[in-house]
């Protein structure tokens, strides 16, 4: 089983750009699992919110990733993000950590710390940081047989898909979905 370990927060743009990265492993591979974490400041903010599907943007993706097939845990912890996100990462055996990244200055990253550039350098395991869903690259084709993504023009024919060779490999045209409240 390919575990993901996806920390979200309140913002559900950048949530909404997760579960679209995220559907891209599920859509590729037989087994995913995905734990959902929200990491909260304190013990009063964790009252108020006691799992991350009771926040709107993690029920949406909770639905959306089980819609698809994953299998969804969810996790609530209260201390510092890059801490507890690279805890959690070795406790559930992540395979892949998938942030949603917010971007700020080189200053404002230097004064206020970043949890991405925390989690990157001390991950020991991939991690793929996303920022909201407008920037996102979308896959222009995919192999109908096996889930392989390509990215080229859309007018671009792919004959033979070159991972499992097969020939039905998709042009997708479809724009990223919405979330919806």
């Amino acid at each position: 089983m390919y575990q993901i370990l996806m920390p979200i927060d309140k913002n559900e743009d950048r949530v909404a750009a997760q579960t679209e990265t995220v559907l891209e492993f599920v859509n590729a591979a037989d087994d995913v699992s995905v734990t959902l974490l929200h990491v909260f400041a304190d013990d009063d903010d964790r009252a108020e919110n006691t799992s991350p599907s009771q926040l709107t943007p993690g029920r949406d993706a909770k639905n959306r990733l089980a819609d698809a097939g994953a299998t969804i845990r969810e996790e609530s912890r209260t201390g510092s993000p890059a801490e507890t996100i690279l805890e959690t990462a070795y406790e559930i055996g992540a395979n892949q950590i998938v942030l949603g990244g917010r971007k700020r200055s080189p200053l404002g990253a230097l004064v206020f710390g970043s949890v991405s550039q925390d989690v990157l350098r001390k991950a020991g395991r991939p991690v793929t940081v996303t920022g909201s869903v407008d920037t996102l690259e979308r896959p222009s084709h995919r192999c109908a047989n096996c889930g392989e993504t390509y990215y080229a023009d859309p007018s671009t024919e792919i004959r033979e898909c070159r991972r499992c060779g097969g020939v039905h490999v998709e042009t997708l045209t479809d724009e990223p979905t919405e979330s919806t409240a």
